[in-house]
């Protein structure tokens, strides 16, 4: 026999069945794939800050990252850096009030806090190496070791 409508679901409940079946299956999906929604009991958390817009948005993100660790001293965070996102971790860069960045990077590298910058950059700044802040390290792209700390290392992302 024929359905009169066949483009119709017979019962208004199969098409919420369905939207749960899906739901369940990316829940189940994420689980299995290291994309969980809390971090493991025991783990710290790992945190990717993306800074690529300048003085003010590193100074926001400096800020940031000393009340996350004030939060959660385990935490383990690297910040990336590329384009005017550098500019706070090259020689002689100071925020808006004159104060020297180096202060806070050392401060925050020595709890663990890790700094890269993109050579791409660089290159295309024509900015020397040695003019790079001595904690951080240089990474062949920016953008590349975003995607890279968190679709193969699991780590969350935060732009400030």
């Amino acid at each position: 026999m024929r359905h009169a409508n066949p483009g119709k679901l017979d019962h208004p409940w199969k098409h919420k069945a369905k939207v749960l079946l899906a739901f369940v299956a990316l829940c189940l999906a994420a689980a299995f794939s290291g994309i969980g929604f809390a971090a493991e009991q025991g783990k710290p958390v790992k945190v990717v800050y993306h800074i690529n817009e300048g003085l003010d948005q590193a100074s926001n993100g400096l800020r940031n990252i000393r009340n996350h660790l004030s939060a959660d001293p385990t935490a383990k965070i690297v910040v990336v850096t590329h384009a005017g996102g550098i500019n706070f971790l090259l020689e002689g860069a100071k925020d808006k009030n004159g104060n020297p960045y180096d202060a806070a990077v050392d401060d925050l590298s020595m709890k663990g806090v890790e700094f890269r910058v993109c050579n791409f950059t660089l290159q295309s700044r024509n900015i020397d190496k040695g003019k790079v802040h001595p904690e951080a390290k240089i990474v062949p792209s920016g953008v590349a070791e975003v995607s890279r700390l968190q679709a193969q290392e699991g780590y969350a992302y935060l732009k400030p």
